[in-house]
């Protein structure tokens, strides 16, 4: 782990819904019971990093709702510091319902005008926020409102007093905003960060260009260590002129990509928090994300520090 005063390895922060998704083969509307759980890739990435053996911490605005008391209390079962979580009752827990249906995977989104939307940077508390090694975000919680928006630079401006290193994921959602909006927004955010986080494709469209030699002269421009995801056979790191490819850990059975990305952001700090290389970092997050894929769930699937070594062969399995 980094050696100083802070109580936590990372601090997040960004929406998190209620889940709802069919049991069985039927879709949505065709009958059938429905089941819950919750998702969002901030918690989803405070789950994993605790799992992984990381102090984690997470907060955002929910509704006076029993989907936000759900949520807090599995959060808090999970290891994650939900103490500056807030709720209103001006507005709902958000709401996502996702499908697996003739071998397509859709989600619907009932967030607008949610408890998270209206988060504003006067609800952030500095000291928790200059408690972290490293403060995480996504672009999905720019896109939520303009006081969204507003609070992420605001937590921004608060690392940047505090010495607090940032991590960024653009996660584009293009359900929630156009690319129009967002590259802008993302292309700023990303000039603030010292760890930003990628997939190739995005950086196709935050860029405008399928040039690899254009995006690799971009990103190299940035004074953040950029881990671009899923890079032809692999992951590559861009650190200046330097760049460190790893490749895919390769399964046999891939069962549901849903929070892969996210695995793999909590693998990636986590290998960072525990003192790695940044390349020592990335190959602990390919095996995590790795790993999600073989299992169901948002969050369920992320694994465990033990599930990690008994997978590198550094621990034995015992069955019975």
């Amino acid at each position: 782990m980094l050696m100083d005063h802070r109580s936590f390895d990372v601090i997040t922060f960004g929406e998190s819904m209620g889940l709802l998704y069919p049991q069985g083969p039927r879709g949505i509307g065709k009958g059938g019971t429905m089941s819950q759980s919750f998702g969002g890739a901030e918690s989803n990435l405070a789950i994993g990093l605790a799992r992984l053996g990381c102090t984690a911490g997470w907060f955002g605005q929910l509704g006076h709702d029993p989907i936000a008391q759900g949520i807090v209390k599995t959060l808090r079962g999970e290891g994650v510091d939900v103490s500056r979580a807030r709720f209103t009752s001006s507005a709902p827990t958000g709401l996502m319902l996702r499908e697996q249906f003739r071998g397509k995977s859709s989600v619907y989104y009932y967030r607008a005008g949610s408890a998270a939307s209206k988060m504003t940077p006067d609800l952030v508390d500095p000291s928790y926020i200059a408690d972290s090694r490293i403060l995480h975000f996504t672009g999905i919680t720019a896109a939520l409102s303009p006081s969204c928006l507003d609070t992420i630079r605001h937590v921004i401006s608060l690392c940047k007093e505090s010495g607090v290193k940032i991590s960024f994921d653009p996660n584009l959602r293009l359900k929630l905003w156009s690319i129009e909006e967002a590259r802008p927004v993302l292309l700023e955010l990303a000039e603030s960060c010292d760890y930003f986080l990628p997939g190739f494709d995005e950086c196709k469209l935050l860029y405008q260009t399928e040039d690899e030699n254009e995006i690799f002269s971009q990103l190299r421009k940035l004074n953040a260590v950029t881990v671009v995801k899923s890079y032809n056979d692999g992951n590559v790191i861009v650190e200046q002129d330097n760049l460190i490819t790893v490749p895919f850990h390769k399964v046999d059975d891939v069962v549901d990509t849903v929070g892969a990305g996210d695995g793999f952001c909590a693998g990636f700090l986590a290998g960072i928090s525990k003192g790695y290389s940044t390349e020592e970092a990335l190959q602990l997050a390919v095996l995590t994300g790795a790993m999600v894929i073989q299992a169901i769930g948002d969050w369920e699937a992320l694994p465990t520090w033990e599930e990690v070594e008994q997978e590198r062969g550094n621990t034995a399995h015992i069955e019975r």
